[in-house]
């Protein structure tokens, strides 16, 4: 057991208390409009917080990130944005792409 007790800490302090909320959310949001300005304007902010969140561990990488030059980043997140356009609008396919571009930039250039 004592083996498991990381992991089921991390359920319980991690993962549990999140998900109440997650699904308040489903439940809360099961009668509006996705054409609403409330919706819209909830999905911008989210859509703006990712991106700055993105943008600040792109330009001021953390850890062994640090160690992958900042071309190799950006190109890595243009070469992503740009395979997300391509394929559909594919979450997917964009993350896909751009980790796979970021793991060949760090071998070959870091």
């Amino acid at each position: 057991m004592n083996s498991l007790s990381p992991y089921l800490l991390l359920i319980l302090a991690g993962f549990l208390p999140n998900e109440v909320w997650r699904m308040l959310g489903v439940v809360a949001a099961r009668g509006l409009d996705e054409g609403s300005e409330l919706v819209t304007w909830v999905r911008a902010v989210a859509s703006a917080l990712l991106a700055g969140v993105i943008a600040k561990i792109t330009l001021f990488a953390p850890g062994a990130l640090a160690e992958v030059p900042l071309a190799v980043r950006l190109g890595a997140i243009a070469l992503g944005l740009a395979a997300f356009l391509t394929v559909r609008r594919s979450v997917f396919i964009g993350v896909a792409v751009g980790e796979a571009a970021l793991m060949i930039g760090a071998l070959v250039f870091g």
